[in-house]
């Protein structure tokens, strides 16, 4: 059985005070009314992972959010700014977006507020401001989920013009660009076919390629 008093107190912004008048207010209320009632408004869910994410790191801030989805039942399958429920907002280039979270596995789906076209460098700029996702595309679609790729350097792939990049194999198939040049980064990737996941690490940009017919999410 859900304990609504307990997840309200932990996540609604009440306090043992409010103790009576939640269980005045609950015991009129459906499940799911429930817990709209006791989720925060997104104003209040936005200040605090924004406070989170400065005062402690990028992924204390999604792992509050990831957690209230669970608990809340905030999943979104097709999230958009009518906002039926609370999503993070994100600026990115100058332009409107948000995150929620479609599942239990903590894969993000982000969105534009307008219809904005997908470049390389939105899935860059993610990619900094979540280091500890990859960012990616699916059926058209922005995901961020945390993947773990090989650290191993099966064979060493860099061409003597890079200058500032590495290309390495670190599996059967998949390869890994990295570069402080995002440019060069991306002139590189274009190189290879597969499917591709941005990731920044130690002030690198960097993309898993995995290769052709064998496709897979790592």
């Amino acid at each position: 059985m859900i304990d609504y008093m307990s997840l309200a107190l932990t996540y609604g912004g009440f306090t043992v005070l409010d103790k009576v008048y939640l269980e005045n207010k609950l015991a009129q209320l459906s499940d799911d009314d429930k817990l709209t009632f006791i989720t925060p408004p997104p104003s209040v869910i936005n200040a605090y992972f924004a406070e989170l994410y400065q005062k402690e790191s990028p992924e204390a801030a999604t792992n509050y959010f990831f957690k209230m989805s669970q608990e809340l039942k905030l999943y979104q399958e097709n999230p958009s700014f009518l906002e039926e429920k609370p999503f993070v907002r994100l600026n990115l280039s100058g332009k409107s977006y948000g995150f929620a979270y479609e599942s239990d596995e903590e894969i993000a789906l982000v969105f534009s507020e307008q219809d904005e076209p997908v470049s390389s460098a939105i899935l860059f700029e993610l990619a900094q401001i979540f280091p500890h996702y990859k960012i990616y595309l699916q059926d058209g679609l922005i995901k961020m989920a945390k993947m773990a790729f090989s650290t191993e350097e099966l064979e060493n792939l860099t061409p003597e013009s890079a200058l500032l990049s590495h290309v390495t194999k670190i599996s059967e198939d998949v390869i890994k660009v990295s570069s402080f040049n995002q440019e060069e980064c991306l002139e590189l990737v274009a190189t290879f076919q597969g499917k591709k996941y941005f990731h920044y690490h130690q002030r690198e940009f960097v993309v898993y390629i995995v290769q052709p017919n064998n496709d897979r999410t790592p």
